[in-house]
């Protein structure tokens, strides 16, 4: 098949060819984002394949039907921006992939909290200026902590027994308990409010839906132990940032690690370095030293790439093959989901 490829980078276009040359599509690279305003470069293509931030709305899926595209290959688990009911009004088929390494994910988000707590990236740049003072640097062991995950599928359970390894309690919160993680992890289920008043970190670990946005919002907030960790490789909207930025200041929260943001569209991705940030909420988020934040690349190592890659190529081959989809995203099955 034909397929355009958005909102390229150069470790998708290394994946993706050395993916396809076993699947033998035709795959055209663009660097711009899929949006209403640059869908027309579909033309001639029969398939799109997209990520997170590119935006698959009704208007964008209104220009690339008549174009003859038919499969909207997402190369990202989400698919919170995708108008899956206007990709069903219209006849276009989307798939995902729903996973491609979970350790990617779970082990970044422990790098992330021990960075900050052990104020790695200041005493890198200390040492750089000769600077070998110890002061400020003061951390906590993880060991004896508690740890509290909320959403134990295949990430949070890869993150839960990360933090097993370190001799982290653990608390967790999943619609769909799993009592064989339980058990093995001496992990306990537990309410949303008693998760939010007991851990000294936080992780979370759950998909973007209606239900989900703004999870942790001012009230979450107020719930949680002063002084808690917060970290978030999940999406960024499960934070209200202003509330988070609230809760900052008064020291309510001791710190955040943050790899996604909920208006990281447009930002993440791209070199901003030679101009000014537009967006104050992000651009105060930065400011705080009890802050760590990296672009949405706790996805990104060799083994994950490969992964994206071959998955969504056999979904493309699959469905020029006709045959079944086993990644396929349905709107009245998300709908029943939820």
């Amino acid at each position: 098949m034909k397929i355009a490829f958005f909102d390229t980078h150069g470790y998708d276009r290394d994946a993706f060819e050395r993916a396809n040359a076993a699947a033998g599509h035709a795959i055209t690279f663009f660097e711009p984002r899929l949006t209403r305003e640059t869908a027309s470069l579909a033309a001639g293509h029969e398939a799109v394949c997209c990520f997170v931030n590119d935006r698959l709305d009704r208007e964008a899926l209104e220009v690339l039907h008549p174009l003859g595209v038919r499969l909207l290959a997402l190369r990202s688990a989400g698919y919170n921006h995708v108008d899956l009911d206007a990709a069903a009004r219209l006849g276009l088929t989307v798939v995902r992939v729903p996973e491609y390494s979970p350790h990617a994910v779970a082990e970044h988000t422990v790098a992330l909290l021990l960075a900050l707590n052990r104020k790695i990236s200041r005493a890198h740049a200390r040492v750089r200026d000769w600077n070998f003072s110890l002061e400020g640097l003061v951390g906590f062991d993880l060991h004896g902590k508690t740890v509290g995950l909320v959403g134990t599928g295949r990430i949070g359970s890869a993150a839960a027994a990360i933090f097993r390894g370190f001799g982290c309690r653990l608390l967790a919160h999943d619609p769909k308990p799993d009592p064989r993680l339980s058990a093995e992890l001496s992990m306990e289920y537990v309410e949303l409010p008693v998760l939010y008043r007991e851990p000294d970190v936080i992780s979370l670990h759950v998909p973007l839906t209606p239900a989900t946005r703004h999870l942790i919002d001012a009230q979450a907030l107020a719930l949680m132990k002063r002084g808690v960790v917060l970290l978030n490789t999940g999406r960024g909207a499960l934070i209200d940032s202003r509330a988070l930025i609230a809760a900052l200041k008064r020291g309510q929260i001791g710190g955040a690690c943050l790899d996604v943001y909920e208006e990281e569209e447009g930002v993440f991705f791209r070199d901003l370095s030679d101009q000014v940030l537009q967006d104050d909420v992000l651009a105060r988020l930065l400011t705080f030293p009890n802050v760590l934040i990296t672009a949405h690349q706790a996805f990104l190592t060799r083994e994950a790439l490969a992964t994206i890659a071959e998955v969504t190529l056999a979904s493309v081959t699959a469905f020029a093959q006709g045959r079944p989809l086993a990644n396929q995203v349905r709107a009245d099955e998300v709908l029943a989901a939820r």
